[in-house]
């Protein structure tokens, strides 16, 4: 079980960039096994309002995932993605919530929840999950919890569908008999000893939590990452954690899909079976949270275990799917692209200032963050990369980018977003994204098309508008060693 995971935005497009498969390549491939009947369904509500497509479309020969989305009379979202190119079964159940959502002096709690989901329920029994899915053949099984969700997902050979929809049915519905204090405290620990490989012992692990407690004041939900504060987790009680299940563990505020070789209606009638008979339930209200004003500010931590000094530089941007999420998307691949970005060009390859660069834009459901990490090279002066670093930020605020820097970041983007449906799981994933931040599983054109519709012009507006110097914070992470040197 992971905090907060590797995956794409939302499974909706990686973050990574690849460029091994060529867009026209992959788009014949897939058109070739996706193509065919799309109904939408009864849709839940969205967690944003969708915003209106951009201009013009681009995405004619972009491949049509097969899907049907309906809801149950309890109000659990149904989210079938019928695709029998190999013999096996994609099982995924997103619930809406995430540590997004928790409230102050509770943090970690969506992740630490994500875990007792495995401790056992009522049919099943104790700690038997991954055994009887093992047993089943199962070739991957885990869950995630970012800032606004909690996944869980199995892939299993076809003729086991019905144990993995079990098992999920039994957890959404059966978990409080076996919810015990002596499971919660074996997972308090856990997440704990988590947080410490992952955080606290590891280098510039616990930067990446002063840069969030230099964005986000104390009220905020993001301020304390998805992994929570050991304080928070040590305090949980079973009481919270049986009023968070209720909370936000109804039907009502889960999508299951199911993606791979089965026949439709049989399947139908095998979440009727298990799903079904849950009592109706409503979902919950979730309350919006404005990003927080940010002021300047520079900040020096010292780190027992990091060999290289570390720059962070980040602002608060917009929210995922927002108006200037892909237009800052797009800076951020002119700026750190490895190889072509400008950052890392000036600063990597001319003047060998750094050993490492990296730009991102992560948009949540409230807000996001744009961020530039450079590793610093023992000699570097970190004055001289903050200010080529500001220089660059500012000359595309000022100048909009280039025809070629602009189609060699949109291709990469293009081909990134296909080369991640090249899996079952993928697929079935980026469907479950575009549902949950958009109100529909069928947003890949639109999505794409933000990319490819948008100007140079608007990328640099964009980027005059969120990436001001007096609204960025940078954290210098330095070896303990090096503490009283001059940075």
């Amino acid at each position: 079980m992971m905090a907060e995971p590797c995956l794409s935005r939302e499974c909706g497009r990686p973050r990574r960039l690849r460029r091994a498969l060529t867009f026209a390549l992959l788009t014949a491939s897939l058109l070739a096994a996706t193509s065919g009947w799309s109904a939408p369904g009864d849709a839940a509500p969205a967690a944003l309002p969708i915003p209106a497509p951009p201009p013009g479309k681009a995405g004619g020969a972009d491949p049509q995932i097969r899907h049907e989305l309906y809801t149950l009379p309890n109000g659990l979202q149904v989210l079938l993605v019928p695709d029998s190119t190999v013999p096996l079964v994609a099982v995924s159940v997103w619930y809406h919530v995430g540590s997004g959502h928790e409230t102050f002096g509770k943090s970690g709690f969506a992740h630490l929840f994500e875990h007792m989901l495995f401790q056992g329920s009522k049919n099943v029994g104790m700690d038997r999950h991954f055994d009887i899915l093992k047993k089943a053949g199962s070739s991957m099984v885990n869950g995630t919890t970012n800032l606004d969700r909690t996944n869980y997902y199995a892939v299993v050979p076809s003729h086991h569908l019905e144990t993995a929809l079990w098992l999920e049915s039994d957890r959404m519905g059966h978990l409080l008999p076996l919810l015990t204090t002596k499971s919660l405290r074996n997972q308090i620990d856990v997440v704990r000893n988590e947080r410490r490989q992952r955080y606290d012992n590891v280098p510039y692990g616990l930067g990446r939590m002063h840069l969030a407690s230099a964005l986000y004041p104390d009220s905020h939900p993001y301020r304390y990452l998805t992994i929570g504060r050991h304080e928070d987790l040590e305090r949980a009680s079973l009481e919270d954690v049986v009023a968070f299940y209720k909370t936000w563990y109804v039907p009502a505020n889960a999508t299951l899909a199911i993606g791979g070789d089965f026949d439709v209606a049989a399947t139908k009638a095998l979440v009727t079976k298990w799903f079904g008979a849950f009592p109706a339930s409503d979902k919950p209200k979730l309350l919006p949270v404005p990003p927080p004003v940010v002021t300047a500010r520079e900040l020096v931590q010292s780190d027992a275990l990091a060999k290289l000094r570390m720059l962070q530089l980040a602002w608060i941007s917009p929210a995922n799917y927002a108006a200037d999420d892909a237009e800052l998307d797009l800076a951020a691949n002119a700026l750190g692209d490895e190889g072509t970005g400008r950052l890392y060009r000036i600063l990597v390859h001319e003047r060998q200032l750094a050993q490492s660069v990296s730009a991102t834009q992560l948009g949540a459901g409230f807000s996001g963050v744009f961020s530039i990490n450079v590793m610093l090279r023992p000699e570097a002066d970190v004055d001289e990369v903050r200010r080529l670093v500001a220089q660059e930020v500012e000359r595309i605020a000022r100048e909009p980018l280039g025809a070629r820097e602009l189609a060699r970041a949109v291709i990469a983007f293009e081909s990134s977003a296909l080369y991640g449906l090249e899996d079952l799981l993928g697929r079935v994933e980026r469907l479950q994204g575009y549902n949950h931040y958009l109100g529909s599983p069928d947003r890949m054109t639109w999505d794409l098309d933000r990319y490819r519709t948008t100007t140079a012009e608007r990328v640099r507006a964009a980027v005059a508008r969120h990436l001001a110097p007096t609204r960025m914070v940078s954290v210098l992470t330095k070896p303990a060693a090096a503490q009283d040197k001059t940075p």
